[in-house]
């Protein structure tokens, strides 16, 4: 698997054929997670914690199968790299997102761009939260950041990230504005969406969130704001 690249019909596929269908023993994962952690603070390299771990860690818990690791662009190789030097197989499944490590049967996905071209950027790095796993203090996008990623990412086949995104938004630290911003940036019509179902199910989302996002998405045609 080192080194080997994926071409873009066969993504979905790889994913699936890669991704554990059964959540690794804890100790097991939590391992593999230090080993990964380690080689990239060796190499200085910026990373934080998103996916089901974080999602586990901020909001409800759940099975953890793997590893989500977020990290620049322009870090991917070197990532990679250092993760062979700690004994990790690496594979690159798309170029422009995704790449993947595994050792002792865990993966470690390796991502670089979310869905609706969500990167690593400085605002996500400010907006950073220390969070604590099984005593690893370890850096993790915010609650804020990962709501978004949720929401955007739902599909079909990934119905239990909306559910995440709803456990994220019972927490009573939010900060709704950057919360606002991320969603008009990459998906207002997804998060709003996601808001209104919030609160039929009784979750507490202020009133002027959902008029700033209904605003950001309502043609231009219909605005009476002038």
């Amino acid at each position: 698997m080192d080194g080997t690249r994926t071409t873009t019909r066969g993504i979905e596929s790889t994913r699936r054929e890669m991704h554990p269908e059964r959540p690794p023993e804890t100790g097991r994962l939590l391992a593999v997670l230090d080993d990964a952690v380690a080689a990239l603070r060796r190499a200085q390299l910026p990373f934080l914690l998103m996916g089901g771990l974080a999602t586990s860690v901020l909001g409800r818990g759940r099975h953890v199968t793997d590893v989500d690791l977020f990290v620049h662009d322009r870090d991917v190789a070197q990532a990679l790299a250092v993760l062979e030097a700690a004994g990790f197989e690496t594979m690159v499944v798309s170029p422009n997102w995704l790449a993947k490590g595994f050792k002792d049967g865990v993966l470690v996905d390796v991502i670089s761009r979310s869905t609706h071209d969500i990167s690593l950027t400085d605002e996500i790095l400010d907006h950073a939260i220390e969070v604590d796993v099984e005593g690893r203090r370890l850096p993790c996008v915010a609650p804020e950041d990962l709501i978004v990623m949720k929401a955007v990412a739902t599909t079909e086949d990934t119905a239990r990230y909306w559910y995440d995104a709803l456990g994220l938004l019972g927490r009573p630290d939010l900060d709704w504005d950057y919360l606002v911003r991320r969603a008009k940036q990459h998906g207002a019509r997804r998060v709003a969406a996601l808001l209104f179902f919030a609160q039929s199910m009784d979750l507490l989302v202020p009133d002027g969130v959902m008029d700033e996002l209904i605003d950001a998405v309502r043609p231009a045609a219909g605005r009476t704001d002038g």
